[in-house]
């Protein structure tokens, strides 16, 4: 690996894009997302968090000969035996947006109780050296909470304003960048990644 500088961002996700730089700013270094090379999302025929990260990476690797990161994240609801899960960006169907996801999600939860709304976001963070990289460092974030009612809220994306922070009694989207960022699943796998990137290149 010549440098991290030249990391690419298997999606085309403008918010987790500019989280991801956000997490990253510290450090000096800058993920282009792979839109910017004009490569195409992945298909995601995985079952697992980990296989779509996988995959996603690869093909980022694969056009633009570059070390790729790729997570595959979502919103785990007890109530609903863990889903949406891997669906959680296509919940509501595949051409789905935020809005249409949080809908089906609060009307799948209606007649659920406070008590009985616990929820996670986990977060399968990849890194791939190469298109045949053999050994990918593969991280995991988890994040605890549980869904709202209704949204509260105006930043994040996707499910933040229905994830209730039990720790700082508010919805992620109220809360601050740069505090949701050091909480959140995204930012606990991006950190054990950057540690693990450490330890690696010292080895190289």
């Amino acid at each position: 690996m010549d440098t991290l500088s030249t990391i690419v961002l298997a999606s085309g996700n403008a918010g987790k894009l500019r989280e991801i730089n956000e997490l990253l700013a510290p450090v000096d270094i800058r993920v282009a997302s792979q839109s910017d090379y004009g490569i195409s999302e992945a298909e995601e025929t995985g079952l697992t968090f980990v296989e779509n990260a996988i995959i996603k990476a690869r093909h980022a690797c694969a056009h633009t000969g570059r070390p790729a990161i790729a997570d595959d994240s979502g919103l785990e609801v007890d109530a609903l035996n863990g889903a949406p899960g891997i669906y959680s960006s296509r919940y509501a169907g595949p051409d789905a947006d935020d809005q249409a996801n949080l809908a089906r999600l609060l009307n799948a939860l209606a007649d659920v109780p406070d008590g009985q709304r616990s929820a996670r976001f986990q977060c399968l963070m990849v890194y791939l050296d190469h298109e045949g990289d053999p050994t990918p460092i593969i991280c995991q974030g988890t994040w605890e909470g549980k869904i709202l009612h209704e949204p509260r809220g105006s930043g994040g994306f996707g499910y933040d304003p229905i994830f209730y922070v039990p720790t700082h009694n508010c919805a992620s989207a109220e809360l601050p960048a740069a505090l949701k960022n050091s909480l959140s699943h995204r930012g606990q796998a991006l950190q054990q990644l950057l540690q693990l990137l450490g330890k690696v290149n010292s080895e190289r």
